[in-house]
């Protein structure tokens, strides 16, 4: 049995955000014993049970099961995203932790990108290192990475694709990220520096349908000294110092500068102002759905919105309006650019022609706005 790490401050913050985060998954009801230890760490002879196959016919562990087959008293079960570095390895030594004391099963996915020379070995210590923690299943899926997008956006489109198909077959509550204050930040700097409005300066959220990030309130030199306390020995992914990688030239050059000039604090404030947009955000949303209700009369071929109501609101509310009705009546997310080429017919209506827009064309007629399917170019060619 591994030895009980001791308890130090950083320990015992990670603790407390993996409880926070975990709080509403716990059952109601006490989970039976033999249910809730069935992912007890067993002894130290590696990684047992048997190979699963997987997107990219790498071997995939099991440590055993957390949960009881047809038990209605079943733990529900959490996913730890396990990359082998210090923030994933300091979450998954919380979740282990944490998780079986809330009557909560746990167990990791490690992605395998097959990027770098050597990740099979990578993915696999890793896997090793979650079940020393207790951690169960574990499971190891290798990816193809693609090229939409670039190399960033190709590797975590597969990556989370990998994620989301685990969890499903797993019938998981949660993925557990191990995205911390710095990254956020990051992120912030980023949206900040496309241009991407509201939307991208919030950041990533705390919790976000399947997915949860415990560590949004830590420290990555937080989860460093975690390991270091719990006896754990993190993988060090090169590409984090790749400054080819925006965020990389973000967190290597950027930050700092700003803490140098700026004083201390930035990436702290940046955390803030993305904490603060999301709750104006998510206020406006809501406010936004419940006028919505109102004002949205359907019809067979769409649903129409009320000019003059629309006018009334303030641009803000009046976008979001907009964004709403397409996106709830077809399933298109509109760009800032076609929002505003769709409001124009409220408030610079001069008899102008309507809007086409992915599958949705809106126009105006009289006092209303028509917001009415139509067929896909591409479709009627062929």
């Amino acid at each position: 049995m591994p030895s009980r790490p001791r308890l130090t401050p950083a320990v015992a913050d990670l603790r407390r955000a993996v409880r926070a985060s975990l709080a509403d998954l716990a059952p109601l009801a006490p989970v039976p014993p033999a249910v809730r230890n069935a992912g007890d760490p067993t002894p130290p002879t590696g990684v047992r049970g048997d190979v699963v196959a997987d997107s990219g016919e790498s071997p995939a562990f099991r440590a055993g099961t957390a949960r009881t087959a047809g038990t209605a008293e079943r733990a529900p079960l959490v996913l730890v995203a396990l990359s082998g570095g210090p923030d994933s390895l300091a979450l998954a030594a919380g979740v282990a932790f944490e998780a079986s004391r809330a009557g909560i099963a746990a167990g990791a996915v490690v992605i395998d990108h097959g990027l770098q020379p050597g990740s099979e070995a990578v993915a696999a210590r890793a896997a090793q290192q979650a079940a020393a923690l207790g951690l169960a299943p574990v499971r190891v899926e290798r990816v193809r990475v693609g090229t939409a997008g670039g190399p960033e956006a190709a590797a975590r489109d597969a990556r989370y694709a990998a994620l989301e198909r685990v969890a499903r077959e797993e019938d998981a509550a949660a993925v557990l990220l191990g995205h911390t204050l710095d990254d956020q930040a990051e992120t912030v700097l980023l949206g900040l520096a496309r241009g991407s409005g509201a939307a991208s300066l919030q950041g990533m959220a705390p919790v976000a349908g399947l997915w949860r990030r415990p560590l949004l309130g830590i420290r990555r030199s937080t989860t460093a000294q975690a390991c270091a306390d719990a006896g754990l020995e993190p993988w060090r992914d090169p590409h984090n110092d790749d400054p080819a990688f925006a965020r990389v030239r973000v967190r290597t050059t950027v930050l700092p500068l700003l803490e140098a000039e700026l004083g201390p604090g930035v990436t702290d404030a940046l955390a803030r102002t993305a904490e603060q947009l999301r709750e104006d955000n998510a206020a406006l949303d809501a406010f936004a759905e419940e006028v919505a209700e109102d004002l949205a009369d359907h019809a067979e071929a769409g649903l129409t919105l009320p000019a003059a109501a629309l006018a009334a609101n303030p641009p803000a509310l009046r976008q979001r309006l907009v964004r709403l009705a397409v996106r709830s009546e077809f399933g298109v997310a509109l760009s800032r650019a076609q929002t505003l080429e769709v409001c124009r017919l409220v408030t610079d209506w001069h008899g102008q022609a309507g809007v086409d827009l992915p599958g949705v064309r809106v126009v105006r007629r009289g006092a209303l706005l028509h917001f009415e399917s139509r067929p896909d170019p591409r479709q009627e060619e062929d």
